[in-house]
């Protein structure tokens, strides 16, 4: 994210940076920079398809210190691409980095990916936490330093274009906030977390840039999420010269010194043109105009949104959203996923560690994403076409990135109708939130290919994770083992015990069995840990019931929640725990009654196992 090659150039610099405390103040926190900081922080194993359960005690943690030293966060979360999709060569180049890196994993090399559900349980342990956080439209770098602007309070994130952003109060890279080593303080002030900000009054004082203004123009030349000019190469090769020295940050220094004889953007961006050619000129300029107004502060009233729950952006109101739609992304009810399929008929299916000799986990959820591309995309036979050839059934398509063995692939997806019980015009998207309830579940079932009958025995909180995995079972290729089958439900049963035990959820009764059991559990857990053996096949089919639950939750988001949605916080899924038991069945069935000490987890599991068997 950011500026290639800033952030070194800054850490190199210790002198950048100013020391803070700090307390009793608002802060900003960029959610995505957040999530993805704390996940790497706290995952002690990236092949095994993620610890939601301890992601979210770290979220819970590093508010819990905010809390502490009487700070009030809000979070900013990037929403979709955008109508102009001006990023996508660079998210195409960041999911090319996830395929080789999940590829690097799968071979037992080392590297970092975050898991499929992070995002999810991020939102998630924020509504639980009570944070207050927005969900953008698109990109949320403006919003954020608009906000921090208008509340003089600092941003929190770890991505150096807030180096280039006027920001009033400054910006705080995670890297240098100590949340974990909250300070006493002396007297009346109390605790604070100590923390380093970034000065651009500093930074431009070392390289004797007459105007922070000149900021932007050094960060698209540069080169950002946006912009990557080849044509701008030439003028690289002359002004390397001026920096006088090689090194690492040769490139940006030797610009930084070439901008330091100007007063204004506009002069810079004179001089620079005059290296290219003729006939590029006014094009690069315009580009290098625009890419600069991205370091234009938004002015987007979020503070509206956090006072009055309004979110109101030009984009979104040119977008031809439904209102309800509208409401529902900016509150983080639906993911970015929805919008990007809606207004630019084109996703992202994130890659996890799985074989790659095999088809993309994300085929066993296709069917679940074709009801959604449905629902999203579905125009009513009785609309105006341009011509009456266009009045057809055709089904409108959607482009999807996913992988094709170890490369990055397009595919065109059709959108698909509605099971048979199901008119297409009871369920428009625009009244889609006023369709019976039952009607919603019965979609969403059908989906799934459960009946709610089935699911009576189960409870309200689980239902939606075991209709996935009868869904699973029904569509995965190579077909589910048992042994797979019952490691993932011994793990869910594993999560509720560790609710019911811990949680200060008042409505979760803890029996002295339960507690009996989950000892023994614990203790079972410390033995097996050193169990090293990872298989590729079994991680593949535990990728596929996470893909699955993904467009599960997102189907049954976009239905208005006709399921309870399951807590991915509470340890519905452990990818270390699921791999565990996975090895352990095979070897020794008797693990199978690792909760027999508590009857209320032991008839759980009997129903969760009869329930997807049947």
């Amino acid at each position: 994210m950011g500026v290639p090659g800033l952030t070194g150039l800054v850490e190199e610099n210790g002198s950048f940076f100013t020391e803070l405390q700090v307390r009793d103040t608002k802060l900003v926190i960029d959610g995505s920079s957040l999530y993805h900081r704390l996940c790497f922080t706290t995952a002690a194993d990236f092949r095994r398809g993620g610890d939601y359960g301890s992601f979210a005690a770290a979220v819970g943690e590093f508010f819990g210190s905010l809390r502490a030293c009487r700070v009030a966060p809000f979070v900013v979360l990037d929403g979709g691409r955008g109508a102009d999709d001006r990023k996508l060569p660079t998210l195409k180049e960041r999911a090319a980095e996830r395929l080789r890196a999940a590829h690097g994993l799968s071979r037992g090399e080392g590297g970092c990916l975050v898991p499929l559900l992070t995002r999810e349980a991020f939102v998630q342990a924020l509504g639980r936490l009570g944070v207050p956080f927005v969900q953008c439209f698109a990109e949320a770098d403006r919003e954020i330093a608009g906000l921090a602007n208008r509340w003089d309070c600092p941003v929190v994130s770890l991505d150096s274009d807030f180096c280039v952003f006027d920001l009033a109060a400054g910006y705080c890279p995670l890297s240098h906030f100590q949340w974990r080593n909250v300070c006493p303080g002396e007297g009346t002030p109390g605790c604070y977390i100590p923390a380093r900000c970034f000065s651009a009054e500093k930074f431009c004082r070392h390289f004797s840039l007459r105007n922070k203004s000149l900021l932007p123009v050094f960060a698209v030349v540069n080169g950002n999420d946006y912009v990557d000019l080849a044509a701008l190469e030439v003028f690289f090769s002359k002004v390397r010269l001026l920096a006088g020295k090689g090194g690492k940050h040769a490139r940006l220094q030797g610009l930084l010194h070439w901008l330091a004889q100007f007063a204004e953007p506009t002069e810079a961006v004179d001089s620079l043109l005059k290296y290219l050619k003729k006939h590029q000129r006014e094009e690069i300029r315009e580009l290098l105009c625009t890419s600069m107004e991205d370091y234009t502060p938004s002015d987007i009233n979020l503070e509206d949104f956090f006072q009055n729950g309004k979110y109101k952006c030009e984009a979104a109101s040119t977008a031809d959203i439904p209102q309800w739609v509208l409401d529902a992304l900016a509150k983080g009810k639906l993911p970015p996923f929805i919008s990007d399929a809606l207004i630019l008929r084109s996703t992202f299916l994130h890659v996890q560690v799985e074989n790659m000799q095999r088809p993309s986990a994300h085929t066993t959820a296709l069917p679940i994403r074709q009801v959604i591309y449905g629902l999203l995309l579905k125009v009513s036979q009785n609309t105006e076409a341009a011509s009456p050839s266009k009045q057809t059934s055709e089904l409108p398509v959607v482009c999807e990135f996913d992988r094709l063995h170890k490369t990055l692939k397009k595919t065109f997806v059709q959108a698909g109708s509605l099971p048979t019980d199901f008119c297409d015009d009871h369920f428009p998207l625009d009244k889609l939130i006023e369709v019976p309830v039952s009607c919603r579940q019965m979609l969403l079932l059908e989906t799934l290919g459960v009946k709610m009958s089935f699911l009576e025995s189960v409870p309200s909180h689980l239902q939606l994770p075991v209709a996935v995995t009868c869904h699973w079972i029904r569509c995965s290729e190579p077909k589910v083992k048992l042994h797979q089958l019952k490691a993932l439900l011994l793990t869910i049963v594993s999560g509720e015990l560790h609710r019911i035990t811990n949680d200060s959820d008042p409505t979760a009764v803890c029996a002295e069995d339960d507690a009996i059991a989950y000892n023994e559990f614990l203790k079972w857990k410390e033995k097996k840990l050193q169990n090293k053996d990872f298989d590729l096949d079994a991680a593949h089919s535990f990728c596929q019931w996470q893909c699955c639950l993904q467009m599960g939750l997102y189907l049954n988001q976009l239905l208005c929640t006709p399921l309870s949605e399951p807590e991915l916080s509470s340890r519905l899924y452990s990818g270390t725990l699921v791999h565990r038991l996975y090895q352990e069945l095979k070897s020794a069935p008797s693990v199978e009654n690792l909760f027999s000490s508590s009857p209320k987890m032991t008839l759980l599991y009997q129903v969760l196992l009869n329930t997807v068997t049947s």
